[in-house]
C-alpha cells in the first residue's frame, strides 16, 4: 500500500474554449463560452460552477486538497448519442486526443479515459486500437446506454457489442459504465435536476442488469470494471432482481442467478453515493476491496467544497468515523483500489509511469 498517494478515480476535465475546434461550435455539438461561464449543446446550457473544470486551475484545486493523481474520464456530453457517423467520429477523435493531450503532458498527475461511440461498431474498434496503440491509454469510458441508427436505445452490456468487449479484454483494459442522456430516453418533464438524481442512477442499474445476467465479467475477464456512482440504485435492487429471476424463470433463459453476480473481483463501484448508510450498503454488498473513490469533480453533484457542508472525501471520511471501515481501508480505497482497477494485477506500470 503507498501512503504517500491519494487518486480520485472519477473527475472531469473540460477544454479551454480557444481549445475547442471551430467545427464543434459550428455544428452544435460541442463548446464553452469565451468567458468560461457556460458550457453549450445545441439549445441546452450548463452553468460552469467552478474554476477547477479547467486543467491549471483543476492542478491548484487537487494540491489544495491534497489529491496526488485524477483519473479525468470523458466528457458525458460528447457521447455522441444520436449523430451522424462522420460528425460522432470528429467529435469523438477530438475529445479523446484533448484527454490523450493531458495524459502525456502530466503523467505523474492524471490518467485519461477514451470514449467510442457503440452505433458505429467499425470506427469504435478503430479508436479502441489508435488510443491504446498510439496513445497508451488505458481507461476505456463507455455510456450506460446507446443509441442505433434507427433511433433505437440499448443497453451497452448488449450482444451487438461484442467485438468491443472481446478488444477491450484482449488489451486488457479498465472499462468505466457512466450514465447520461436520460431526457432523450425518458418522456417525463425535466424539472427539479430529475435526470440527474433519479435517472441516472437507474440507467446506471438497468446496465449493471443485464452486465450481469449476462456474466460479461465471466465472459472477459481482462477487463476491469467501475460503474459510476457506485451503481447507488442496483445495489439496493439486487433482491427484487433475484425474485424476479426466481419466480419467472421463462423470461430470464440462458442468463445468471442476479444474487450470484455480486463481490466479483473484477467489478467495482466509486464512493459518490452522498450518504453514509448507502456506503454501509455498498461496502457490505459488495465488499471494500471493490470500492474505489470517486469525487465526480468538479460538478456541484461531486464531492466539492463549494457545496455547503460537503469537501473531497467526505463519506469516505463519515464511513471511517462511523467505523465502517479501517484506517488501513479509507487508505487503500483513497489509492490502491483505483489503481488495481487500472492496472490489474500490473499495479507496478502506474507507479512506473508516475515515477
Amino acid at each position: 500500500m503507498n501512503h504517500k498517494y491519494k487518486i480520485n478515480g472519477h473527475g472531469h476535465l473540460l477544454p479551454y474554449p480557444e481549445q475547442i475546434p471551430r467545427f464543434m461550435k459550428e455544428r452544435k455539438i460541442f463548446w464553452v463560452d469565451d468567458d468560461r461561464k457556460f458550457m453549450r449543446q445545441n439549445d441546452w446550457s450548463r452553468p460552469i460552477t467552478d474554476h477547477s473544470f479547467f486543467l491549471n486551475e483543476k492542478r491548484e484545486w487537487m494540491a489544495k486538497n491534497g489529491i496526488d493523481h485524477e483519473v479525468v474520464l470523458n466528457l458525458s456530453q460528447l457521447y455522441c448519442n444520436g449523430l451522424d457517423q462522420a460528425t460522432a467520429r470528429d467529435a469523438i477523435r477530438f475529445q479523446n486526443d484533448f484527454n490523450a493531450g493531458v495524459q502525456a503532458e502530466y503523467p505523474k498527475e492524471f490518467t485519461t479515459g477514451f470514449v467510442v461511440q457503440p452505433a458505429w461498431i467499425d470506427d469504435a474498434l478503430k479508436e479502441i486500437e489508435r488510443c491504446v496503440t498510439e496513445h497508451q491509454m488505458q481507461l476505456l469510458c463507455l455510456p450506460t446506454h446507446y443509441q442505433d441508427p434507427d433511433g433505437q436505445w440499448h443497453s451497452v452490456a448488449h450482444e451487438r457489442l461484442t467485438p468491443i468487449y472481446e478488444l477491450a479484454n484482449h488489451y486488457g483494459l479498465a472499462l468505466e459504465i457512466h450514465p447520461y442522456d436520460a431526457p432523450k430516453m425518458i418522456a417525463l418533464e425535466n424539472v427539479n435536476w430529475r435526470f440527474h438524481l433519479v435517472w441516472m442512477m437507474a440507467q446506471t442499474a438497468d446496465t449493471y442488469h443485464f452486465f450481469t445476467l449476462h456474466q460479461f465479467p465471466e465472459r472477459y475477464p481482462n477487463i476491469r470494471t467501475c460503474f459510476a456512482h457506485a451503481n447507488q440504485f442496483g445495489q439496493a435492487n439486487v433482491g427484487r432482481r433475484q425474485q424476479g429471476f426466481l419466480g419467472r424463470p421463462d423470461l430470464f433463459e440462458g442468463t445468471k442467478n442476479p444474487a450470484k453476480a455480486i463481490r466479483q473481483s473484477n467489478v467495482f463501484f466509486d464512493t459518490l453515493v452522498h450518504d453514509v448508510l448507502t456506503f454501509e450498503l455498498l461496502v457490505r454488498r459488495q465488499g471494500v476491496r471493490q470500492v474505489l473513490i470517486g469525487l465526480d469533480d468538479p460538478y456541484p453533484l461531486g464531492e466539492m467544497e463549494n457545496v455547503p457542508h460537503c469537501y473531497p472525501g467526505k463519506v469516505l471520511d463519515e464511513a471511517l468515523a462511523s467505523k465502517l471501515i479501517t484506517k488501513e481501508e479509507h487508505q487503500a480505497i483513497w489509492s490502491d483500489h483505483v489503481v488495481h482497477w487500472l492496472y490489474g494485477n500490473n499495479e507496478n506500470l502506474f507507479w512506473d509511469r508516475i515515477n
